[in-house]
Order: C-alpha cells, then structure tokens, then sequence
C-alpha cells in the first residue's frame, strides 16, 4: 500500500464525538512507552503525524487521521500510564472501552507489545478482553531493533503459548522496528487486505447491530479493560 495522504481528522474524548462510520477504521493501542507513537509515523511516513512525547501516556484522547481518503487510522491512549489524574482514569477507560466495543466501522485493533519484554499480565489480561468481545485482534511486537533475534523470538513465542491456553485460534502477529522501518511493509499489507475484503461487503442489517450493541453493554460489567486501563 502507498500513502498518498494522511491527514488529521479529529481529537475525540468519547465514542459520541467520533466522526461518522462511513470509513472503516484500524486502532492502535498499547501500554505506555511502546513506541506506538513512532510506529504510526513510520506507517504513515509522515515524521510528525502522531506526536512522540518522553512523558509516558501522551495521547489523551481518541485521535482519528483519515489516510489516503479512504480509512482511518485511530491513535488511542495507552493503557498503564502513571501521569494521569485518577478522576480522569475512569473517563479514558469508558471512552476507550466503548470505542473498542460499539464502533461498527473498526476494522483492526492492533495493539503493541514491546518485544524485549516477557509476557506482561496487563497485556495479556487487555488482549484477552478484546478476544472475549470478538475485536479484530492483530498483535504487533515492537522495538525489535532494541533485542537480539533470539531474545525477541523467545518472548514472543512466550506470549504466544499464554494464549493458547485459552484462545482457539491465534491473532496475526507482525514484528516491527521504527527506526529500521523492518515490518512496514507487512503491516500496511494486512490492511490493505482488509479493505480489499471489505469492498463489496453489504453493511451489517440494524437488528444485527442493536444486538451486537445490547450484548457489549451486558460484556462490559465484567471486562477486565475497565479496571485496567
């Protein structure tokens, strides 16, 4: 896939003030610190897309830049950041948790993972909450530049046999480098896939979609996103 555009489209502190669903949408999302900051620019090719801060939780709000004029790319908040106020905490983790739950649009949640670390139990616990809501997971490990090839297959391979223990099949999982660029290409590819695919696609009736809604406000009482965020 080429970039021709990327273009910010809007700053969202709810699912409510997202733009319409007329474009599918691919998240990114990741704990504090895991590059994904970096990581969207270097999809996008545009050095200064998404801002990268040395404050660990930067991005605040559900930011949504529109690429080539045809999908969204979706910048979310981190989960596990430190340097927020505890009454705001609460607020994020609706906000993020519905966006993730309700947005009939979203296409991909792609969450981060930093490669030179063993399976963490927030991660796990966070992708195994998008399983239990039937998300689009696709799982990408970061900073590989950072970490031998040995030690980063090691802690992959790690987090991939904690998932199996209790999910059928395994999500996609691509390995990338922001600063050697190693994985763009692939990443890019499997969203262009997924646009491929969806052309021709009919919508989704509106009783499929109440119902997908009535089902996620009943999951969401038990999610573990919303203690964890």
């Amino acid at each position: 896939m080429n970039i021709s555009s990327a273009i910010f489209h809007r700053s969202a502190p709810d699912l409510e003030s997202c733009p319409d669903e007329s474009l599918p949408e691919f998240a990114f999302i990741g704990r504090s610190n895991v590059g994904k900051s970096s990581l969207l620019n270097m999809l996008s090719g545009k050095p200064d897309l998404a801002k990268v801060s040395a404050t660990p939780g930067h991005t605040k709000m559900i930011n949504l830049f529109t690429i080539n004029k045809t999908w969204r790319l979706v910048d979310l908040p981190g989960y596990g950041f430190a340097h927020v106020a505890r009454k705001d905490m609460a607020k994020f983790n609706h906000a993020v948790s519905n966006y993730l739950e309700n947005r009939p649009n979203l296409r991909g949640v792609f969450v981060l993972l930093d490669s030179s670390l063993p399976p963490q139990k927030l991660d796990l616990e966070f992708v195994q909450w998008l399983a239990r809501i039937s998300a689009p997971i696709v799982l990408i490990f970061t900073k590989i530049d950072k970490s031998s090839p040995t030690h980063v297959q090691t802690n992959i391979e790690a987090f991939k046999a904690h998932l199996s223990a209790w999910c059928e099949q395994l999500p996609e999982i691509f390995i990338c480098s922001s600063v050697t660029k190693q994985g763009r290409s692939e990443l890019l590819g499997a969203i262009e896939k997924t646009l491929v695919a969806e052309r021709g696609k009919s919508a989704s009736s509106p009783q499929r979609s109440e119902r997908k809604r009535e089902s996620s406000k009943i999951e969401q009482q038990r999610a573990p996103w919303n203690r964890l965020l």
